[in-house]
C-alpha cells in the first residue's frame, strides 16, 4: 500500500460449505459495519429488533415472541423465552425474516453504533457462547438466545455486566456486535488474562470468569481503571472490545451541553458565548 492512500473497506465473507444449517453471508464496512446475509428459497434469519438495513421484496417479516427458535414450543416456551430476553435488556420480541419467493434474496442488518460484528458458528466453540447484554444482532432461525447468571456474588457485583450475561446456543450462524476494536484470544488451561470489566465481549463456555483486585487501595481509588478487573482463565477463547458502550456513552453525556460539559475542547474559556461564536448553543 502506498503510504498516504486509503486503505482498502475490510469485508468478511462466508460462502456455504453445504451443511443445513449453513448460511452465505457477508459483513460490510468498518466502524460501522453491518452484515448482509443471503437466503434460499424458505430460508430464515432472525434477528433483534429495529437492527434491519433493507431488505428484498420476497422476504417477509414476522414479529415473534422470544427468539423464534424450535426450543421454544408452545405458549410457556415462548413466555419463557421472552422473559429470558427481558431480563438481559432486550426487546420481548424477535424478527424473523423468511424468503417466501424463488431464486436467492439478501437481507441486511446494521449495528448499532460504532464497532465490529462478530460471526460465529456455534458448533465450532461448543455449541455455546457467553457475550455481553443487548449485544446480539442476528442469527439463522433455531439459535437460542437465553441467559447466564453469575455464580459469585462478587462477580456479579462488579463484573462490568451485572449477575446477567447472554447465552447463544445451537449450532448455527450467530452475528454479535462489540464496540470499537475486536481481538480474539484462545487462552491454553490454566491460562490467565486480566481484561477491565467492561471490554469483555464474549467468551466460550469452558472459560472462568472471575475478579481480581486492582492493584494497591490507591491505585483503586486514583487509578481511574475501576475497583476490579476480570480474571478470565481458559481453556477457551474470549473476545475483547477496545471501546465499551458504556465508555462511549458516558464521553457523550459528559461532552453534552446539558450537563455542563458541553464546550470542552471547543471554545471553553468563553463558556457559553464560546459556544454562541461555535454553533453550539444547544
Amino acid at each position: 500500500m502506498v503510504w498516504g492512500s486509503v486503505p482498502p473497506v475490510p469485508a468478511v465473507r462466508h460462502t456455504r460449505t453445504g451443511a443445513a444449517d449453513d448460511i452465505d453471508f457477508e459483513i460490510r464496512g468498518s466502524e460501522m459495519q453491518f452484515v448482509e446475509i443471503e437466503l434460499d428459497p424458505g430460508e430464515s434469519a432472525v434477528a433483534e429488533a429495529g437492527s434491519l438495513m433493507f431488505k428484498a421484496p420476497t422476504v417477509t417479516m414476522t414479529t415473534v415472541f422470544g427468539d423464534g427458535s424450535a426450543q421454544q414450543s408452545g405458549f410457556v416456551g415462548k413466555l419463557l423465552g421472552a422473559g429470558k430476553r427481558l431480563i438481559t435488556g432486550e426487546s420481548l420480541f424477535t424478527t424473523v425474516f423468511t424468503h417466501e419467493g424463488t431464486g436467492k434474496a439478501h437481507v441486511a442488518f446494521a449495528a448499532p453504533f460504532p464497532g465490529h460484528i462478530l460471526a460465529i458458528k456455534l458448533d465450532a466453540v461448543g455449541g455455546r457462547l457467553v457475550c455481553q447484554k443487548d449485544s446480539f444482532l442476528a442469527a439463522a432461525k433455531g439459535v437460542s438466545i437465553g441467559i447466564a447468571f453469575q455464580r459469585r456474588i462478587m462477580t456479579g457485583l462488579f463484573g462490568g455486566e451485572g449477575f446477567i450475561m447472554q447465552t447463544l446456543d445451537g449450532d448455527g450462524w450467530v452475528f454479535v456486535h462489540m464496540g470499537g476494536t475486536l481481538v480474539e484470544k484462545e487462552l491454553a488451561p490454566g491460562e490467565e488474562i486480566h481484561v477491565d470489566t467492561g471490554c469483555v465481549a464474549a467468551y466460550t463456555a469452558g472459560v472462568d470468569f472471575d475478579l481480581v483486585r486492582a492493584g494497591s487501595i490507591k491505585s483503586m481509588v486514583f487509578g481511574g481503571e475501576g475497583v476490579f478487573f476480570a480474571r478470565l482463565i481458559g481453556p477457551g477463547k474470549v473476545w475483547m472490545q477496545s471501546l465499551p458502550f458504556s465508555r462511549f456513552a458516558g464521553r457523550m453525556w459528559a461532552a453534552a451541553p446539558q450537563t455542563g460539559g458541553g464546550g470542552q475542547g471547543e471554545g471553553s474559556l468563553l463558556g457559553g458565548i464560546g459556544r454562541i461564536l461555535d454553533g453550539d448553543n444547544r
